[in-house]
């Protein structure tokens, strides 16, 4: 089978009305024991199996085609944003039109030659706000056998330059109000520039276009099919390169282990949730992040908020900007205080931590009336997710306080998307990601510091990325015998089998006085406290202990203000002590304390520690 257009295949079925299709396409390929329980599917699916033949691209192309050439229906929406709303009619048909285009030009090709129609492993730059543009300019890309690299709008210039060099894009599609800056870029870079032609949302003529399409590019499930770079909180940013069968994979499992499909014939509705995703320019999770998700760098939203609702026939709704109040009002508005719903009332949420805590920040400012219609609606949800970082457990717990979700938290890379993850149904485990995905392998690389049962964490899955973009080098020592990835993460398991995360090996793991401590674990504790907003654990050269616990604090606001008044700092090293040592053991406790008005982080969100380790250790000497 042609698996580079199989997540398209299903873009095109799902504003048909059949939705049988999308759920036996995926159960079929990945779990025959699935379609075996359920006759009924699996005879349905039958019909197509002779199309889907590995042997057969230029067929499969056709029913691709044919499905697409049944639906003008524009009911089954894919996003809303901006309010409007786009059906996935528009999303195929826009695709095709900017595929068009890019085959009018000669691109850099994988083997260094130019041809014309396919581009031929070509890499094309991506630069859109989470919109239907950028949607339809990624599935643009994979029709015409490219690969698409998402170019982050929070990215400084320079930082912009290292990853139009270093993957040798050859053009860059780009919405206009980012048209100036990119055209900047595309010149210092001999690269090309090209406009993403509006998707109009009122098109009628999509059905007609649809028959159109052109499927003519036979790609590899191995050819590579997105280039997305790392956030560099280890060093320069990596391309990480994913193939198309690995972004299936991915979307595969997530099916399976999360809300999108769910094995039971009678609840397909369950595939209308509709997603709010947030674009947060600050983390890009931002995708909110509370930010709202940004789905150029950061792979949760690109994958979790976005690909694999689409992938399942949900709709994602785009904010145009991360608000605190704006998502409290989204919900409010999905879930009147009347007790009535919405039509399109928000079911799932997806973040990361930093934008639960601004979120609980803006609830505590409200008034009492506003706190009760806000926690209700939020209650009402189906499912809230969490990723990225660890989620400091006095957040979860906070936030479930709020809301009732106990947050579903899960473990991924940038290199393998998500591999382990608590449970839809069953125990959540605070501080915990859960236990692996089916079909994931782990192994942990013990260490001979004493601390049994604990060390770094080794990935095998389908999903795992093919490669680093021109580091060979790189790749090879980043895998260990038998295929496994070395995250660089620190990892013990308790005694249920769920996994803790202990931190990055090379930055949140510290050696202090013979131990071997886990900078996580202590901001945990930290963030406990009442005069604490956030926090960063770290340590710092010492001649003594070879490393000092030393602890990164923003403080609360209110608390910050009244201490003001006396000339007082918000909380001084004995007063945090004088709190913590009922909590930590004694060599856990910070012997540094800092005072800070926010934590420098990059665009994702994460705070690099490497680089402020590199930074105060220079400050101290």
């Amino acid at each position: 089978m042609n698996k580079c257009s199989s997540f398209i295949t299903i873009l095109h079925h799902n504003y048909t009305n059949n939705k049988a299709f999308v759920f036996n396409h995926f159960f079929n390929h990945y779990n025959r024991l699935f379609t075996s329980n359920f006759p009924q599917f699996h005879r349905f699916c039958s019909k197509l199996l002779p199309f889907l033949d590995d042997n057969c691209c230029g067929t499969f192309m056709e029913v691709v085609k044919a499905i697409a050439s049944h639906g003008s229906s524009h009911e089954n929406v894919a996003l809303k944003a901006d309010d409007k709303k786009y059906g996935y009619n528009h999303l195929v048909s826009s695709a095709s039109r900017i595929s068009l285009l890019l085959s009018k030009h000669d691109q850099k090709t994988v083997d260094g030659t130019t041809k014309n129609k396919s581009l031929n492993g070509a890499r094309i730059g991506v630069v859109a706000k989470p919109s239907a543009e950028f949607v339809a300019g990624v599935l643009a890309v994979w029709l015409s056998g490219g690969v698409a690299v998402p170019l982050a709008l929070s990215y400084p210039e320079a930082e912009l330059l290292h990853v139009m060099t270093d993957s040798d894009v050859s053009m860059i599609l780009s919405t206009e109000d980012h048209s100036e800056l990119m055209q900047k870029i595309a010149a210092q870079t001999a690269s090309q520039f090209s406009l993403i032609p509006d998707v109009h949302s009122n098109d009628v003529n999509d059905g007609a276009l649809q028959k159109e399409i052109q499927f003519s590019n036979i790609v590899k499930g191995d050819d590579p099919a997105l280039i997305l770079y790392t956030s560099g909180t280890t060093g320069k940013p990596k391309g990480v390169v994913h193939t198309h069968n690995s972004i299936l994979a991915q979307l595969g499992s997530t099916h399976q282990a999360t809300v999108f499909c769910i094995a039971c014939p009678y609840i397909i509705s369950n595939f209308n949730a509709t997603i709010l995703l947030l674009d947060v320019n600050m983390l890009y999770f931002h995708h909110i992040f509370l930010l709202t998700l940004n789905l150029s760098i950061h792979v949760h939203g690109l994958f979790n908020a976005l690909f694999a609702p689409l992938y399942a026939g949900s709709m994602v709704e785009f904010m145009p900007k991360f608000s605190v109040s704006g998502i409290w009002k989204r919900w409010r508005e999905s879930y009147p205080k009347d007790g009535t719903k919405l039509k399109d009332a928000t079911t799932v949420f997806t973040g990361v931590p930093t934008m639960y805590t601004r979120l609980i920040q803006g609830y505590e400012a409200m008034d009492p009336d506003l706190q009760a219609a806000s926690a209700s609606a939020g209650s009402q949800l189906r499912l809230m997710m969490c990723g990225s970082s660890a989620l400091p457990l006095p957040v979860m717990q906070q936030w479930e306080t709020i809301t009732g979700h106990r947050l579903l938290e899960r473990y991924g890379m940038t290199e393998f998307v998500m591999a382990i993850s608590n449970p839809l149904k069953g125990m959540r485990k605070g501080g915990t990601v859960g236990k692996p995905f089916p079909g994931v392998q782990v192994k942990i690389l013990t260490d001979n510091d004493g601390n049994e049962g604990s060390g770094e964490l080794c990935i095998k899955s389908p999903s795992l990325f093919k490669e680093y973009w021109k580091r060979p080098e790189v790749t090879k020592e980043s895998f260990i015998e038998g295929g496994f990835f070395k995250t660089g993460d620190a990892v013990k398991v308790d005694e249920d089998g769920y996994y803790v995360i202990l931190g990055r090996t090379n930055a949140d793991i510290m050696k202090v006085g013979g131990y071997k401590l886990s900078a996580l674990e202590i901001e945990a504790i930290l963030l406990e406290h009442p005069a604490i907003s956030e926090c960063c654990v770290l340590g710092l050269p010492d001649k003594t202990y070879g490393e000092a616990v030393t602890a990164i604090i923003v403080p609360n606001t209110e608390i910050k203000e009244t201490r003001a008044k006396d000339l007082k700092p918000a909380i001084t090293l004995d007063e945090l002590n004088s709190w913590a040592k009922q909590k930590l053991a004694p060599y856990k406790l910070p012997t540094r304390l800092f005072l800070w008005d926010s934590l420098p982080r990059n665009a994702m969100g994460k705070v690099n520690k490497k680089e402020l380790k590199t930074k105060l250790a220079a400050e101290e000497q």
